[in-house]
């Protein structure tokens, strides 16, 4: 029962996605504080510029709302709302204008049939029901006498489903940053100066989306090793 205590698995495979995952979590942090401090010429709110871009993106009829904490930012497309966190919201800085872009970003791909996004929110529902049953069939699995592996492996498949759910996030975060900044540049929200920081801002949080997808592959390594591990020693 490897999975619960700190074997060699645990220091191969979780501790260095928990050191990319703290890492990538600092680095948006700070790079959003620097830029949040840095007040961009237009004087448009973050809610503001987030509905240029979706008048540029032709993204109609999409209502916004504020929400408490602090980069907790993003789109629903069931609703069709953007909901937008107090420091974003009403702030005219470089960060916030970037982040609520972003989020704009996803209601535009929406809007133009963007295939990844439609891949991933169809893979949504099989997602969920997968990593709720996973764990469970995995850990009845190894408790269970080698010649019912297939409980456990069934649990490797469900869980893997995270797997590409984050690979398939991927390429939609970084797809609505381009947007995003194509977006504030073409409609002249911001200045080549102006966009080189929201380049950074944008980029410190498509970090975490890669840890995130760091993380799932490992974890998955992970479980395959004990379990190979398991039956090496059966």
């Amino acid at each position: 029962m490897g999975f619960y205590y700190f074997d060699y698995t645990y220091f191969v495979f979780i501790l260095p996605a928990l050191i990319v995952s703290i890492w990538a979590q600092a680095r948006v942090k700070s790079t959003f504080s620097k830029y949040s401090q840095i007040r961009t010429g237009c004087g448009l709110t973050g809610q503001q510029a987030a509905q240029r871009v979706l008048d540029w993106g032709g993204a109609y009829n999409v209502g916004f709302q504020r929400i408490g904490g602090s980069l907790t930012d993003n789109y629903n497309p069931s609703t069709n709302i953007i909901s937008l966190s107090e420091p974003v919201w009403g702030s005219t800085s470089i960060a916030s204008i970037g982040v609520a872009a972003h989020e704009a970003g996803h209601a535009v791909q929406y809007a133009t049939g963007y295939g990844p996004i439609k891949l991933r929110s169809a893979i949504v529902p099989v997602v969920r029901i997968g990593s709720g049953l996973s764990m469970p069939l995995i850990i009845i699995g190894l408790i269970l006498p080698v010649q019912y592996d297939f409980v456990v492996n069934l649990g490797i498949l469900l869980f893997s489903l995270s797997v590409v759910f984050s690979l398939v996030t991927l390429p939609v975060e970084f797809n609505a940053s381009n947007r995003a900044i194509r977006a504030l540049a073409e409609t002249g929200i911001l200045t080549n100066e102006e966009l080189a920081g929201a380049k950074k801002v944008l980029g410190a949080a498509a970090m975490t989306y890669v840890a995130s997808t760091f993380t799932a592959i490992m974890s998955l390594l992970r479980l395959l090793t004990i379990v190979n591990n398991r039956r090496g020693r059966n």
